[in-house]
This record gives structure tokens, sequence and C-alpha cells, in this order.
């Protein structure tokens, strides 16, 4: 079966679009034909970005940049992009950031970067779009990790902001969904030839390791991740919303359990524990 889903004329922003599983999120819905703005502190990474946003077929390709901790800037991004493209049809909100590190060996600052970009970057984009959003229609789309519900060694402060993204989705799909707006998150697997995959898997080893844990015998990859984003702000998941869904291979049926034992002993190493 041959499955074409066509967003010509839909307006799609992706936040922290311009490198990873987000760029490839923007790519699939430019090669559906929307018009895409993406969003990053990186300029040069969103010039970079909206050239190949066309080339893959946009209608419209534009871009900003701005911090999501910053929620002056993002909310005058936002308007930017509305102004320029209208309401928004989707909205995919990406940005994030991460690093292995034991509790025992974490800053209190380090713990408090990862919360304000990863949740509170969600806070900002989800109060700075609201205005924007198409009623009734639109699709709200958080990019979320396995940390959320799966706890992780080395990974302490990404589970406690994930888990409130996750939250956020929950909440939200209860609040705005009587304006007909939608909102889910997404939870990437091993997706190769990613920031997030060489830092969980940073051998040969524990990439077999890895290969081994996936039921479906694969790692991922960013197609894979923006299929379901197109599919959930299509026609076809009207009826889809407060969800979150893994797009893993199965992966995380299992747990993080190997994963998370990997990443603890390497870090232990590290610390000489």
């Amino acid at each position: 079966m041959n499955l074409t889903l066509d967003f010509a004329g839909k307006t799609v922003v992706v936040v922290g679009g311009t490198s990873g599983i987000n760029r490839g999120v923007a790519e699939g819905f430019a090669a559906a034909g929307a018009k895409v703005a993406v969003a990053s502190r990186n300029p040069e990474k969103v010039a970079d970005t909206v050239k190949a946003l066309e080339a893959a077929g946009a209608e419209v390709a534009m871009g900003t940049s701005f911090d999501v901790r910053d929620p002056v800037g993002v909310a005058e991004g936002l308007a930017s992009f509305q102004a320029k493209l209208g309401d928004f049809d989707v909205l995919v909100s990406g940005a994030a950031g991460n690093f292995p590190a034991l509790m025992s060996e974490m800053s209190n600052n380090a713990f408090k970067t990862v919360v304000d970009i990863d949740l509170m970057g969600t806070v900002h984009v989800m109060k700075a779009a609201y205005p924007f959003l198409r009623r009734p229609g639109a699709s709200v789309i958080s990019i979320s990790a396995p940390q959320a519900y799966l706890p992780c060694e080395g990974q302490v402060h990404v589970c406690a902001a994930k888990a409130g993204v996750d939250q956020i989705t929950r909440t939200l799909a209860m609040e705005w969904g009587h304006e007909g707006i939608r909102i889910n998150s997404v939870v990437p697997g091993f997706i190769e030839e990613t920031e997030g995959a060489e830092r969980l898997a940073p051998t040969d080893e524990a990439k077999a390791a890895t290969m081994a844990a996936i039921p479906l015998n694969r790692f991922g990859t960013k197609a894979d991740i923006a299929g379901m984003c197109l599919f959930l702000s299509s026609p076809l998941a009207s009826y889809v919303s407060g969800t979150v869904i893994a797009v893993d291979g199965a992966l995380y049926q299992g747990g993080l359990g190997m994963l998370s034992q990997q990443l603890g002993t390497m870090l232990r190493q590290v610390a000489g524990r």
C-alpha cells in the first residue's frame, strides 16, 4: 500500500528543528508540501535548514533564532512565524538538552539547565504558541524520551524534566481539547545518526548490545519519527490526543536496564568509583 499524506497549505512549526530528529521531522513535513518554520539557538543551522526544507519541497520555508529558556524570545519568534505563515496547523516542540552525569557528580546548576531547556522550554513554547493554534484542528507534538517513564542511571535530570513534559501533554490535552486542539508526545527509540545515540551508545560494543535488545532488529531512522508526527497531524489521527507514543521497535518493552547499567558503569569508571 502506498500512503501519501498531503500537507499543502498547512503551517508547521518545529522548535528545535535544525538538527537531529527534529530536523528530520521538519524535512518530512516539507516533503509533504507544508509551509514549514524552524527555530533554534544557532543562526547558521537555521539558515542551512531553511535551504534544505526548500529543497525538500516545502511550499514556504523560514526560520529564526531563539533560546527556549527565554520566554520573550520564544513569543517574538513564534509571532513572526504567525505573521508570515498564518495560524499553526502543527506545532512540534523538540528543543532538548542532555548530558550523562551521576547525581553525585552533577552541580545544581547543571540539573537546572536541563530542566530549564526541556521542561520550562516546553512551557514557554506552549504558552507562546497557544494564541496561534488553529481552532479546531491544530496538532501539537512534544518530542519526549523514554526517561520520562523509565529510570536510567546518569539521566536523573532528564528523567525529571521529560516526565514533566509528558504530564504537560496529558494535561493540556484536557484543557485545550474543547477547542479542537490535539496534543501528543512522541518518544523516539534508538535513532541512528543522532547525538543522542552516540551519547548513550558511544562504542561499537554498546551499539551491538543495543541492537540485540531491539525486537525489530534494526535501529530507528529520523524518517520513522517524522512518519509518526505526520500521522498524528493527519485526519487519520483526528481522535488521538493526550497520548505518549513510543516509536522504538519495541525496545522499551524491556525497560532501560541494560542501557542504564552501561551508562552508570561508564560514569562511575570516569569518576574513579
